[in-house]
């Protein structure tokens, strides 16, 4: 089996048993349910602690729990601008917001890029009376080039 039809048997038995991401990570995993749900999808990996957890609670094989934790290959996204409204969406934060970004980290903070890998990520829902919104807080370690 490989990973993309893993991602695609863990969506199905989401749906079929009712399961939320949250729910799912609270069940398999103290860390963050974003760590946790982009395990899931393929893009991070899980403990191996947290891989039998999962399998356990998706009635995965003792392979499918094997490759939960395994370092995946990342970035699913296929090239070109994403199709799907949502993640477009961030596509297009980043056309038009990605220079002033760059330009008032490297102000506060010099040369140098905002890690990945060292990173802390939250979503939650904030009530308005226009309609709720989405508020995401992202943290990166920053990392400076060197200069040799």
């Amino acid at each position: 089996m490989t990973r993309e039809e893993l991602t695609t048997k863990i969506r199905a038995i989401k749906s079929a048993k009712g399961l939320t991401w949250r729910a799912i990570a609270g069940q398999i995993s103290d860390g963050s349910p974003l760590v946790a749900t982009a395990a899931l999808l393929g893009q991070m990996r899980l403990t191996h602690d947290e891989a039998a957890k999962a399998a356990d609670l998706l009635e995965l094989s003792d392979a499918e729990e094997t490759l939960l934790a395994e370092v995946p290959y990342r970035g699913s996204l296929p090239p070109g601008p994403p199709s799907d409204p949502l993640v477009y969406r961030f596509y297009e934060l980043v056309q038009v917001y990605g220079t002033t970004w760059k330009a008032l980290i490297e102000e506060e903070f010099g040369d140098g890029i905002m890690s990945a890998i060292d990173f802390d990520m939250s979503i939650e829902r904030e009530s308005d009376p226009k309609g709720d919104r989405v508020k995401m807080t992202l943290s990166g370690k920053f990392l400076p080039y060197k200069r040799y």
